[in-house]
């Protein structure tokens, strides 16, 4: 997932480095993005995805987070970087495949289980217990997914 994250980047004229970063594990300012070197490939991508997040929604400094309007902004971009890498169509797979807990859902797409479970917080905002999608039902609270009767 890192390696098509990077080629996105690329193919919209951004400049990816990996840099030992302190305090964040990845920043974006204009078209360079900056990626903490030593974490493990698959935070990068998370990361990445976030950072590329801020690239499709986000405009200016936002760092000062005791505003509202750039605590907006970082949600915008984390929620962008939920759908990027866990679109709803990934749930059903994960049931396809009879995943049976978080941590093997999370490896299953290639994500850090924080990242996954913020992701699912997301959907619970933006759906709340449950939603169909393609056939499905999938419940958020503990990851159920349900085929509907055709």
């Amino acid at each position: 997932m890192y390696e098509e994250l990077l080629n996105e980047a690329a193919n919209c004229g951004l400049l990816v480095k990996e840099k030992p970063l302190r305090g964040y594990d990845g920043r974006i300012k204009g078209k360079r993005i900056a990626i903490k070197r030593d974490m493990p490939t698959i935070k990068k991508a998370c990361v990445l995805s976030e950072e590329l997040g801020h690239h499709y929604t986000s405009f200016g400094n936002i760092l000062d987070q005791s505003k509202l309007e750039n605590r907006k902004q970082e949600k915008r971009a984390r929620n962008w970087a939920y759908k990027r890498m866990i679109p709803l169509d990934k749930f059903i797979e994960a049931y396809q495949a009879g995943v049976t807990s978080r941590y093997e859902f999370a490896e299953l797409i290639g994500v850090t289980e924080d990242f996954l479970t913020e992701s699912i917080k997301h959907y619970q905002q933006k759906y709340g217990l449950c939603t169909t999608h393609n056939g499905y039902i999938i419940y958020f609270e503990n990851v159920v997914v349900v085929k509907l009767f055709e």
